[in-house]
C-alpha cells in the first residue's frame, strides 16, 4: 500500500495562496485525489487527477482557484490553491486509487492530512 505525506499547509489571509504537496513512498500509476474537512461537516471531494495528469476532475467550489498537477518523477501530487476564502479552511487530505474517483470510500490509501486555515 502507498503511504502518502501531505505538506504546505498554514495560515493565510483571504485573496492569498497556498500550494500542498503530496509525497508518495512509491511510485505509482494510481490516480491522486485531494479532499477536506471542516470541523464538524463531512469530508468532501476537492480535486482528482489520473495517472498521467491527462484527466482532472474539479468540484465547483474549487474550480478556476485550484490547480492539481502531479510530477511522476517525484512521486508527488501538487494542489495550487489561489484567492482562497474563509470557507476553504479544513484539513486538506490526500488520497490514492488505482482509477479515479471522487467520492472518498473509493480511495483506499490516505495521508494525514494538511491544516489549512484562511482568515478574513
Amino acid at each position: 500500500q502507498v503511504q502518502l505525506v501531505e505538506s504546505g499547509g498554514g495560515l493565510v489571509q483571504a485573496g492569498g495562496s497556498l500550494r500542498l504537496s503530496c509525497a508518495a513512498s512509491i511510485r505509482t500509476n494510481w490516480a491522486m485525489g485531494w479532499f477536506r474537512q471542516a470541523p464538524g461537516k463531512e469530508r468532501e471531494f476537492v480535486v482528482a487527477i489520473n495517472y498521467n495528469g491527462g484527466t482532472t476532475n474539479y468540484a465547483d467550489s474549487v474550480k478556476g482557484r485550484f490547480t492539481i498537477s502531479r510530477d511522476n518523477a517525484r512521486n508527488t501530487v501538487y494542489l495550487q490553491m489561489n484567492s482562497l476564502k474563509p470557507e476553504d479552511t479544513a484539513v486538506y487530505y490526500c488520497a490514492a486509487e488505482p482509477y479515479l474517483a471522487t467520492t472518498a470510500k473509493d480511495y483506499r490509501s490516505w495521508g494525514q492530512g494538511t491544516q489549512v486555515t484562511v482568515s478574513s
